[in-house]
């Protein structure tokens, strides 16, 4: 039974968008709770916590059935909390909470689940006001029934929410809709067509939202202005307010058009689209309408027409970890001092060094903190001082986050599960990490090491979001992560726990490194620096301007285990009981620096955030005899594409600039909720020999038996 988080949604009677007013998320539950109602108005939907936190976070747009909400910022989600008489359910992950910290700033405290409640028995309510607030966005909607356009007040009262386990037929209609003129009556003239329209009245047609957007590269959202758009920057002659019609001629392309009901001006859509378009919209407003605010002073950054059910308007910026003891004494010492100023609070500067008084405290705290009565009195003492030190400033934090690397979040986990754990089946008792070492039996030269990850924890924190591009957690501009309160530091950012299972798969250092130097010589990678570079200089980034294209570039032995990666997903997927998007992949594939060492490994999971974990479909690959004969069966399938010959001679060459050779939808991509990268750095002649790599075309691929980690495999 999935666990799902209500959304609620700003309804009428509510405070009105940038007003800066938070929203009441209630809408007229209120009422219905004075006259003993049994209809909840105020829901109208439901979606995962993994999504709200991924694809339908504070700022996207969630598309219902019958029109789209927008999740407004935290600010409105403390407003829940309130409601309540117990505190926010929070998630204990010190390493996480210190990335955050780095990106955001020392005011977040904490990480929190999402405000949601389980319905109660019988006729309470208590659940009612727990749920993710949003708001209805866009607020300019069309009338099915007769194409009016206007904004969201002109149909507020046809609003209807009435079933309450049904908030799906949540709908605005058109009151009163005249309807369209039909043929017999347009042949009888205009005054004809007016008439037949009254008689029509009376009927009531579902509206839907008009699906044009103004966005920027800063992260700024606004309304399309009709109004403006089809007077051509001037106002109606003929009225104040005029009614606006939005008609499609066909239902393919940009083919909408908008007119003037008061002065028959009329304009196509299409003319705001492209690179000409561009240069007729009006300047960006600076507009954050999950926030219900606007930028001060607007913003200079060049605005363009997006479509509600875009891709690129909504990118979440998040960080993950999995959860794993931490074995570097400096990491545990952090761990201690976060565990012990949450257990003092408000008593730290009272308490100083007072060690009977702090271990009576840590008694009563949790179960982190009743550990921490093993120190002894100098290790106690040492925390104090520690935690009395002035913290931490904030130049010095964005010195230490421009010198950060995502990696970095990844070297504790790779550190630990190198380590061979004590007997045949290891559970951490802290983490809840449950580790099975495993023979490696006939696995294809190269694999050096495997485990069976019985059970683990995934948690993922959500910093921001960004518009029209992609964010890079490296050295990216911070201005354009959208934060998510309107002050621009947070003190907590939802997150959520994922529990499942997964198989790690070291491959040998040594036979990486010798096959990376051979391929970084090659043509093949060359064609690849190449095409990484033109694509990165045509990104939307402005950081594109500041960094060395090659710093941004995954190494020959990301691109390596990625690809196997998503060779086992597929394989995995026939075997493992469970479909390709629920298996996910961690790379961890760096060369050695004077800060850490070489890694070449990938941890394959499978998660779910609504139950306590999986059922160990994927475990039971990793006995050798059958991981064996899926990764045999995963090689096997690389060798051939349906797309081959195309897919096996894919090199990117200039003015190309896709960031994959080899490797297509019908043999290696898999879906995104699975990669990491979004199918990028993927080519399958580095992993296995690809038949008629050259094909006698001149492409200059060099040997591709060179190219291939598994260069002695052979398909049958």
């Amino acid at each position: 039974m999935s666990q799902d988080q209500d959304i609620d949604q700003d309804g009428p009677g509510c405070a009105k968008l940038d007003d800066g007013i938070g929203v009441d998320p209630l809408g007229d539950a209120d009422d219905l709770s004075q006259n003993q109602a049994k209809k909840n108005y105020a829901k109208v939907g439901s979606a995962r916590p993994t999504t709200l936190l991924y694809t339908y976070g504070p700022g996207a747009i969630i598309d219902l059935p019958h029109f789209t909400v927008m999740p407004t910022g935290l600010d409105d989600w403390e407003r829940i909390w309130r409601r309540r008489a117990a505190d926010p359910v929070t998630v204990h992950a010190p390493r996480l909470l210190e990335t955050v910290q780095l990106m955001l700033g020392h005011q977040v405290s904490e990480l929190r689940h999402f405000p949601w409640q389980p319905p109660q028995p019988g006729a309470r309510r208590d659940g009612d006001d727990l749920g993710v607030p949003a708001r209805v966005f866009p607020q300019w909607m069309r009338c099915t029934g007769c194409d009016l356009l206007a904004p969201l007040s002109r149909f507020v009262n046809g609003y209807h929410n009435t079933h309450p386990f049904r908030p799906d037929q949540a709908v605005f209609e058109h009151i009163d809709c005249p309807g369209r003129p039909t043929r017999a009556a347009v042949a009888q003239g205009r005054r004809g067509a007016k008439g037949a329209a009254r008689r029509r009245g009376g009927r009531h047609s579902p509206c839907v939202p008009a699906r044009y957007l103004i966005v920027c590269p800063s992260g700024h959202l606004d309304e399309f202005p009709y109004d403006w758009w089809v007077h051509e920057g001037a106002h109606c002659p003929k009225a104040a307010h005029p009614e606006l019609a939005m008609s499609d001629t066909s239902q393919r392309g940009a083919t909408a058009f908008i007119s003037c009901r008061a002065c028959g001006a009329r304009r196509r859509m299409s003319q705001a689209l492209g690179e000409e378009g561009r240069q007729r919209l009006p300047r960006c407003r600076g507009r954050h309408p999950h926030l219900g605010i606007f930028t001060e002073g607007g913003c200079q950054a060049e605005p363009r027409v997006m479509l509600v059910g875009a891709s690129n308007l909504w990118f979440a910026a998040t960080q993950s970890i999995i959860d794993m003891p931490r074995l570097d004494p400096e990491e545990q010492k952090r761990d201690r001092l976060t565990v012990l100023g949450r257990a003092l609070g408000e008593d730290l500067e009272s308490v100083r060094e007072n060690l009977p008084f702090v271990r009576a405290l840590l008694k009563r705290g949790d179960a982190d903190a009743v550990r921490l009565l093993d120190l002894d009195d100098d290790e106690l003492t040492e925390l104090l001082r520690t935690l009395a030190l002035p913290a931490e400033s904030d130049d010095d934090r964005l010195k230490r986050r421009e010198s950060w690397d995502p990696v970095d979040l990844l070297v504790p986990e790779w550190n630990y599960l190198l380590t061979e754990p004590p007997g045949d089946h290891h559970e951490d008792r802290d983490s809840g990490l449950v580790i099975s070492p495993r023979s490696l039996g006939d696995v294809p030269a190269g694999v050096s090491r495997v485990l069976a990850v019985d059970r683990l924890r995934k948690v993922n924190a959500v910093l921001g979001f960004t518009r029209v591009d992609d964010y890079d957690r490296i050295d990216d501009s911070e201005a354009r992560l959208v934060s998510l309160v309107r002050s621009g530091r947070p003190t907590w950012v939802p997150a959520t726990e994922d529990r499942g299972e997964g198989i790690f798969i070291q491959l040998d250092e040594d036979a990486v490194a010798r096959w990376e130097a051979r391929v970084l010589i090659s043509p093949v990678w060359a064609a690849h620096r190449a095409a990484h570079r033109r694509n990165f200089e045509r990104r939307f980034s402005e950081t594109a301007k500041q960094i060395h294209p090659d710093e941004r570039l995954a190494p020959p032995r990301y691109w390596l285990i990625h690809t196997l990666a998503h060779a086992l997903i597929r394989q995995m997927a026939m075997s493992s009981g469970y479909g390709a998007a629920s298996i996910s992949e961690r790379i961890y594939a760096w060369r050695a620096t004077e800060q850490r060492e070489a890694a070449a490994g990938m941890l394959l999971t499978t998660t779910a955030s609504d139950s306590d974990g999986t059922l160990g479909g994927l475990v039971s690959l990793s006995q050798p005899n059958r991981l064996a004969d899926i990764l045999d069966q995963a090689l096997h399938a690389m060798t051939r594409c349906s797309s081959d010959p195309v897919c096996a001679r894919r090199v990117p060459k200039d003015p190309e600039d896709f960031l994959h050779g080899a490797a297509c939808h019908c043999c290696t991509m898999v879906s995104e909720t699975s990669c990491e990268r979004a199918n990028r750095f993927l080519d399958r002649r580095f992993v296995i020999p690809l038949p008629d790599t050259d094909g006698g075309t001149g492409a200059g691929t060099g040997g591709n038996q060179d190219l291939a980690f598994f260069s002695d495999y052979r398909s049958a």
